[in-house]
């Protein structure tokens, strides 16, 4: 019996020695296998101790877990019941991308921040560390619902994963941010385009919670709304300020119901750049006057240049009216630049009626010389200015106004013979006679007009400018 003992006794040690050999030869060859692939990756060192804290191994419960997300029903808001949860928000603008005048709307791309409590998501933790996490578990738990009022479009950026990031603090506080691009309505006021000031908001507002369940509020106060440095081709901004307010919704129906909404406002006011249009539409309109006044200095007789000139003039203030209001929504109400460019197309197309009615008086008073024999007959006109383009008066013999010239060597205030004494008739020249003496002196309305025209030009440039400047 004990040589069977001990045979039993030895015959064990021997099979334990051999077990426990073969687990440390395989022990060793997943040491030496982890450290072929160490190798590999890490360029010949072993980073045992990064090995060892890689919290993705080492947590034994999983984050929906250590959060007790499957113990709650996160359809509903923190504190169901109870008082209304504060959120706050705070913005970062980053870029205004685009400012369409047509469409009366303006994109902007934003950070927008989420800040509430939720005691539910509070977890344990000896470090008091926060922990961050993706789109994924967003859609696992309530956040709160805010949309942009008056939004035209908006899109949350994927590029190259969705730009959304939720941070977890262990007493319950949550951040949660999305990086957004929206398009939205912004109710602009022409009437002094394009020396005018527009005045556009982004409104934030919570969708399906009224005041009495969920408190929206900035942050931080007017520090809650943080831009970068915002260049635009047309517009200056001047500044960017927060505000808040209420809004109301009511129902119809037989039963009537009120409710408030928190509603925040990111408003700012756009300052637009003059020059461009300085550039493309008052210098070119300014030009195309002064060019109509060139047919002022244009013999009168010159019937090709002048037409010309007064057609070509008009043409171009059309085209220019055209394609400002091409770019221009179309308002029922007078613009600025609407007056400058009327008024002056206006200049424009008296300088060609000046013309019309010079040339008309012209051709009566020379028809007028013929019937009365002062113009022979064999004078032929087109063939006067057929060599430089102008009539020469001097080719006429004209003789002076015996009247006129009675008229200017006596004196006016004698009295007229035959007329008794004491007595003064002043005698006045009919209508007839008027218009005689302008069709006899239709030359004199091209003097005028190189003085009057200008001048009326420039009042009109100092009144518009100083009242909308």
């Amino acid at each position: 019996m004990k040589v069977d003992l001990l045979t039993c006794l030895t015959a064990a040690s021997l099979v334990a020695m051999a077990t426990g050999g073969g687990g440390s030869g395989r022990r060793r060859h997943k040491e030496v296998f982890l450290g072929e692939k160490s190798k590999f990756k890490f360029g010949g060192r072993i980073d045992y101790k990064l090995k060892r804290q890689d919290s993705t191994k080492t947590l034994l419960i999983k984050s929906e877990q250590l959060l007790r997300i499957e113990e709650h029903d996160f359809a509903m808001r923190p504190g169901f019941g109870g008082a209304a949860i504060p959120v706050g928000i705070d913005v970062q603008v980053e870029s205004i991308d685009s400012i369409s005048e047509v469409n009366m709307d303006f994109t902007m791309t934003l950070y927008l921040r989420h800040y509430w409590r939720d005691e539910r998501l509070a977890f344990p933790s000896r470090t008091n560390r926060s922990r961050t996490f993706d789109s994924r578990l967003v859609k696992k738990i309530w956040v709160p619902d805010v949309f942009f009022v008056h939004s035209k479009g908006s899109f949350i950026h994927d590029t190259t994963t969705e730009n959304i990031m939720l941070r977890v603090y262990p007493d319950g506080n949550i951040l949660y941010s999305v990086r957004v691009t929206v398009t939205s309505l912004c109710s602009m006021d022409f009437s002094s385009f394009p020396l005018d000031t527009q005045n556009c908001s982004l409104e934030l507002e919570s969708y399906a919670y009224n005041e009495n369940d969920l408190m929206l509020y900035w942050k931080s106060g007017n520090d809650s709304l943080r831009t970068d440095e915002i260049v635009l081709s047309q517009f200056f901004i001047e500044h960017f300020q927060a505000s808040s307010g209420l809004a109301f919704y009511s129902s119809t129906g037989v039963c009537v119901f009120v409710w408030w909404y928190n509603r925040l406002f990111i408003n700012f006011i756009l300052q637009r750049h003059i020059f461009f249009f300085m550039l493309q539409t008052y210098f070119p309109t300014m030009l195309m006057v002064v060019l109509s006044w060139v047919s002022f200095w244009i013999d009168r007789r010159a019937v090709p240049a002048r037409v010309s000139l007064g057609i070509t003039t008009v043409l171009t203030m059309s085209t220019i009216i055209t394609g400002v209001s091409s770019s221009m929504p179309q308002v029922s109400y007078v613009k600025a630049v609407d007056i400058y460019l009327w008024t002056s197309f206006l200049f424009v197309f008296l300088s060609v009626i000046e013309y019309a009615a010079v040339n008309y008086c012209t051709t009566l008073e020379e028809m007028r010389k013929m019937k009365r024999g002062k113009i022979p007959s064999t004078f032929n006109a087109s063939q006067a200015m057929a060599f430089d383009g102008c009539f020469h008066d001097n080719d006429v013999e004209l003789t002076p106004f015996s009247r006129t010239r009675q008229a200017l060597t006596s004196d006016p205030l004698a009295a007229p013979p035959g007329a008794p004494e004491g007595t003064r008739l002043r005698r006045q020249r009919s209508v007839r006679q008027n218009v005689d003496l302008f069709v006899s002196n239709s030359y004199l309305v091209d003097s005028y007009s190189r003085v009057a025209f200008p001048l009326s030009y420039l009042l009109f440039n100092t009144i518009y400018w100083s009242l909308y400047t």
